[in-house]
């Protein structure tokens, strides 16, 4: 916030609903992991048709379901996040106290960020910030709406992958060879991905979220999820 704010004499923008690569990356290997609590489930020895039908649907359904719920509870994070922003924003412009003023600027940055500011320079971010017009509201976009969609679909296309075999494959203990390779590829290829993008070991990374991975998945069939 701080950032955009002191370079900018416009209204300032609060919070981005934008994903970012983690945001992306984790919704996908949410759905993953919903879809194999599924499969996973499936007796292949004596699964017949309806079965193997019954699970699809039920597979679908869930990451329906939890796409539908995590694209809402982002957008009352959104909204949350910018209600604090814009608190912060009019204490800062409102409060008497310059120390008291630095503190909330310091707060509204990333921790890292935060810590190597002088005084000096959050005080000339607070006569911007007070120098600056009266914010808009903190409402829901058309961007944030859009933001909240590619949630939904992030988490329910998780599924096909996972389901399709079963769909095209009559037999039940092949479907699930199949399902299976590609639910561990999917999840090694996400935690590569992170590993690649937090500047880390990709393929140990991929490793790592491979077998935490396939322990959710145990976890939450074992628990009756």
């Amino acid at each position: 916030m701080a950032v955009s704010i002191a370079r900018s004499t416009t209204a300032p923008a609060f919070q981005s609903s934008a994903l970012t690569t983690v945001d992306r990356v984790s919704e996908v290997m949410f759905g993953l992991i919903m879809a194999l609590t599924f499969t996973g489930s499936l007796s292949v020895a004596t699964a017949d048709r309806n079965e193997v039908r019954d699970m699809l649907i039920g597979a679908l359904g869930c990451n329906i379901a939890w796409g539908l719920v995590d694209a809402v509870m982002h957008l009352m994070a959104v909204l949350t996040e910018r209600g604090r922003n814009l608190a912060i924003f009019n204490e800062v412009r409102s409060t008497s106290d310059p120390a008291r003023a630095r503190e909330l600027i310091v707060e509204a940055m990333p921790p890292l960020v935060g810590s190597t500011m002088e005084s000096a320079e959050l005080e000339t971010i607070r006569s911007r910030l007070i120098s600056l017009p009266e914010p808009g509201t903190r409402r829901l976009t058309l961007s944030d709406f859009r933001t909240a969609v590619a949630i939904f679909f992030l988490v329910f296309l998780a599924t096909l992958p996972v389901a399709l075999p079963f769909a095209f494959i009559s037999e039940a203990h092949r479907a699930l060879r199949v399902s299976n390779g590609i639910a561990l590829l999917m999840l090694f290829l996400g935690g590569y991905y992170l590993g690649h993008h937090g500047r880390g070991r990709p393929w140990l990374s991929g490793l790592v979220t491979l077998g935490v991975g396939v322990l959710l998945v145990w976890a939450t069939i074992a628990l009756g999820g």
